[in-house]
């Protein structure tokens, strides 16, 4: 069988991140590519020669060229720019659509049978834009957000409630925008209903609710607080992370279910859309979406956000993308 490979496209912040984790776990033999020129050789030179330290053993090169992602399993693409203090996701549209339809058209002539993974924002416009141009299968093609937006819910009502963030589990639906859709009813404390621990916390219904808003309202608002802090650049540890968590299910076929931007086909009420709802990822990649009742609240919520990716992908046609 020999190990997998990985290529990443974009040697950014979360492209580094992405080649010591994917190393640190063995995942497989990675390649970072980028156009910079030797800028994706020396990261991963650096991350190479910690090999005996960190204790792995995979391939860990960089290239400016598409011949060298060649036969690749897995592909993972962060190019584009990321988020300046101000901006919002879709103000990227225009430069970073003219990065991904060359992105695409490279792994589409270099590695037709890979699985593909997609962080660059405005992240379900990039996915649509990468499988049309691409042609892949719809089931190859993916975007990373909800795992990335579910992460930062879980971990602010792990600091609310002062339990452990392992315990938590809670899952956000929809685009990756302002308008996604932290689903508040289903979060829960190793079963437990957040709402309910926030209830018995409080001992006040309506503060419970204020409480679990603002919450929701800091998960939408979360990467913009990052890039508000940092200044000179967007998140890249917790995607990297996230994207790893879809990797490791795809190549160990570990048939996790993980919000996934993911294209759907009448689920949820929508059709021919990539927008994230829960998915089982396994070595055929999206091999399912998984259908939740929804009330009539967090299905407007779903509605909207559907409205927003919709609006994106009518702008970039009309771009002519």
């Amino acid at each position: 069988m020999g190990r997998k490979k990985i290529a990443l496209i974009g040697g950014g912040q979360i492209g580094g991140v992405l080649v010591q984790l994917i190393a640190l776990r063995q995942l497989g033999d990675v390649v970072l590519f980028d156009i910079v020129e030797d800028m994706p050789q020396g990261k991963t030179l650096d991350i190479a020669e910690a090999a005996r330290v960190d204790g792995f053993d995979v391939s860990v090169t960089g290239t400016n060229s598409y011949k060298d992602i060649a036969g690749a399993d897995l592909v993972v693409i962060t190019a584009g720019l990321p988020r300046k203090p101000g901006m919002s996701r879709d103000d990227l549209l225009t430069t970073n659509a003219k990065i991904m339809k060359s992105v695409a058209e490279g792994v589409r002539d270099n590695a037709p049978n890979a699985i593909v993974i997609i962080i660059s924002n405005p992240l379900d416009a990039m996915v649509t834009l990468f499988q049309k141009v691409s042609g892949f299968p719809t089931n190859r093609v993916m975007g990373q957000a909800g795992v990335l937006d579910s992460s930062r819910f879980s971990t602010f009502i792990a600091w609310e409630l002062g339990v452990s963030v392992k315990d938590v589990n809670a899952m956000v639906l929809g685009g990756h925008g302002d308008t996604m859709v932290p689903l508040t009813r289903y979060a829960n404390v190793n079963g437990i209903p957040v709402l309910e621990m926030l209830e018995r916390k409080y001992k006040d219904k309506t503060k419970a609710g204020e409480v679990m808003n603002a919450m929701v309202e800091r998960t939408k608002m979360a990467g913009g607080e990052v890039v508000k802090l940092l200044k000179t650049g967007s998140a890249f540890y917790s995607p990297a992370s996230s994207a790893i968590a879809m990797v490791e299910s795809i190549l160990l076929d570990e048939k996790r279910l993980l919000p996934t931007c993911a294209l759907l086909k009448g689920e949820f009420g929508v059709n021919g859309y990539y927008v994230g709802v829960p998915a089982v990822l396994g070595s055929n990649g999206v091999e399912r979406v998984v259908e939740l009742s929804l009330n009539d609240e967090e299905q407007a919520a779903l509605d909207n956000s559907v409205n927003a990716v919709k609006k994106l992908v009518e702008d970039m046609d009309r771009l002519g993308f």
